[in-house]
């Protein structure tokens, strides 16, 4: 007879830690570690800023797809950045809610963004440019 189970009997499923490798972008180094909210700050960061499908050492889940976008209207654009930032970021389980889109075009083919996320650490305020 097969189990019609996926779950294994006596098993406690916990929370890995946030506890990672330290990016400092300003002097483009990685040094020391972070944890908590420091920690989800970079990881918003990274995933707004991997492009999907790109890059094989990363789950096809990981990361958002903007370069589709580029020649797209304006408006168009502004909506789908926002599901999509929104789609790549609630991936990770612990990002409860992304919300208070902003969004400027400083010069033509250019969309800044700026946007809040909730996380299980805290809120973090992350902004992206997008040059469509």
């Amino acid at each position: 007879m097969i189990p019609q189970t996926t779950a294994l009997p006596n098993t406690e499923y916990q929370k890995q830690p946030s506890y990672t490798y330290r990016m400092d972008l300003k002097k483009e180094i990685v040094s020391g570690h972070c944890d908590n909210l420091e920690a989800m700050q970079q990881a918003v960061y990274k995933v707004i800023n991997t492009e999907r499908y790109q890059y094989p050492i990363y789950s096809w889940n990981y990361g958002i797809e903007l370069q589709d976008l580029i020649g797209m209207e304006v408006n168009y654009c502004m909506c789908e950045i926002e599901r999509r930032i929104r789609e790549a970021l609630k991936q990770d389980d612990r990002v409860n809610d992304v919300y208070d889109f902003v969004f400027e075009t400083p010069k033509k083919g250019v969309i800044f963004v700026t946007f809040k996320v909730d996380t299980t650490e805290g809120t973090v305020t992350a902004e992206r440019t997008v040059t469509i």
